[in-house]
């Protein structure tokens, strides 16, 4: 057998499906793990007969590659990846490329592909999103790194990722650095708000207007043949039409503990290094952590009380406000997270392109939807685009919307029904649209206990001012302030 296309480290569930996704493209795979009897199993089963060579060293596995060398990483994020790059770097020749295709925290690529590019090596970071199907028959993938390296691999991403409609592939470069992993953060980060929402917008329905799991899946399954339309409806109209061996549903036996990988987190955590509003994907992230204070919430249930949820009025077209209020709430989300990797891209040097992240989005990803098609045509329209609120197609939507939106809410907290996301994204719309803010009185506040100083409307941007509010102070005041 010639030598391989492209190596791969690490056979779990999204390193094993992308290697037979590549080799039904028609490239060979060369195969390692450090288990090498998942080599073992992996050939003679799924890979049996197929253009895939399995090797039980790192030696090995490198001798069988075609230069330059393509070798791709699927191990677990942090130390486990520096270990295998530790172990890849002696067997390497200069030009050779490093993929880190994992979930990697984008500080570490930036680190890396530092690190790699001054020892004479080209290094990618992608984010590969889609599960254990999108890695098999199409995911969402989002390149970084150095940028030479993406000539060499292009071919082979672009060919294995999923395809919209007129046959464009959802993987381009993203940009310099640790550019895919953190395309890819916010992407999960997203995803967090999204699947949050859904559950509000299925919570209102249980908890507030009584519906059983077949009126709700009837819902969901009207909802995802219009402009809800995307992968995260579909499948809670799947789930929620899923009966136990019982005949009951088996949602309903889930307990309401909800896990979480960290990517959400880092999302939060770099929305407030950069200093950027990130309000519903960290509510979204606050929301798993109190899921997983179980016990402590049962023992709460029994001593704190509150409204009991009774609905009055019109349900279909309270179902039909909730369906607004549903997709307002998202397009908060969706402009939160491009304004964060906005502000990332001037703070990292990043050449960002915005309308091609969201066609990367459109497929095989977990936040794929018809809704991404109106971003990208936004940010093509205009490529300095602030604030998808901004846009006039959105802008539009969140005002016919808005009505129903208030209503839902409104209705919601009036009744007791706990709602984090779809509240604190109709507060970031109302906080954007404000001219002023209290923020005013704030200064004065720090400025008061704490001499930090202040800017003045009638005094030019950049002049600073401290006030002796109890004349008991002096006149020297604290360093300036960081908006």
């Amino acid at each position: 057998m010639s030598k391989a296309d492209i190596g791969l480290i690490g056979l779990a569930v999204m390193g094993e499906n992308l290697v037979l996704n590549m080799e039904s493209h028609g490239y060979t795979v060369a195969v390692y793990n450090r288990t090498t009897q998942k080599v073992d199993d992996f050939i003679n089963g799924r890979g049996k007969g197929k253009n895939i060579i399995g090797t039980r060293t790192v030696e090995e596995l490198i001798e069988n590659l075609k230069s330059p060398r393509k070798v791709m990483i699927m191990v677990k994020a942090g130390k486990p990846v520096d270990a295998v790059i530790d172990q890849l770097l002696p067997l390497l020749d200069k030009g050779d490329i490093i993929i880190d295709g994992g979930n990697s925290h984008f500080p570490d690529s930036i680190r890396r592909t530092k690190d790699l590019e001054e020892k004479g090596f080209l290094y990618i970071g992608t984010g590969v999103s889609g599960g254990e199907e999108g890695a098999l028959k199409g995911p969402s993938i989002m390149p970084g790194g150095s940028p030479a390296a993406w000539e060499y691999v292009k071919p082979i991403f672009q060919s294995i990722s999923a395809k919209v409609e007129d046959g464009s592939p959802c993987c381009d470069w993203v940009g310099e650095g640790g550019a895919g992993h953190f395309v890819k953060m916010v992407h999960n980060g997203i995803e967090y708000g999204d699947m949050q929402l859904i559950c509000e917008a299925y919570q209102i329905m249980k908890e507030l207007l009584g519906m059983n799991y077949e009126e709700m899946h009837d819902v969901f399954k009207q909802w995802n043949e219009g402009e809800l339309d995307s992968y995260l409806i579909e499948i809670t109209r799947d789930i929620l039409a899923y009966k136990d061996e019982d005949g009951q549903p088996l949602v309903e036996k889930i307990l309401d503990t909800a896990g979480q990988k960290g990517t959400g987190k880092w999302t939060g955590i770099a929305s407030l290094e950069i200093g950027v509003p990130l309000t519903l994907i960290g509510e979204a992230v606050y929301a798993r952590t109190l899921s997983a204070q179980k016990e402590d919430r049962v023992e709460a249930s029994k001593i704190l009380s509150g409204p009991k949820p009774k609905f009055e009025g019109d349900k279909k077209q309270f179902i039909e406000q909730l369906r607004q209020a549903l997709y307002a709430s998202k397009l908060v989300s969706y402009a939160q997270g491009y304004v964060l990797m906005k502000h990332a891209a001037k703070e990292y040097g990043w050449h960002l392109n915005y309308g091609g992240i969201a066609l990367m989005w459109r497929g095989g990803c977990i936040i794929r939807s018809v809704f991404l098609g109106k971003i990208k045509e936004a940010f093509v329209k205009n490529p300095d685009l602030n604030n998808l609120l901004l846009d006039p197609f959105f802008k539009e939507k969140i005002e016919n919307a808005q009505n129903a939106w208030r209503k839902v809410v409104s209705t919601a907290i009036t009744n007791g029904i706990w709602i984090p996301a779809m509240s604190t994204a109709i507060n970031y719309y109302d906080g954007y649209r404000t001219e002023k803010l209290p923020a005013n009185l704030l200064q004065a506040q720090r400025d008061y206990f704490g001499a930090h100083t202040y800017e003045r409307i009638d005094k030019p941007r950049g002049e600073f001012f401290h006030t002796n509010w109890t004349g008991r102070g002096g006149t020297t005041a604290s360093s300036t302030y960081n908006v």
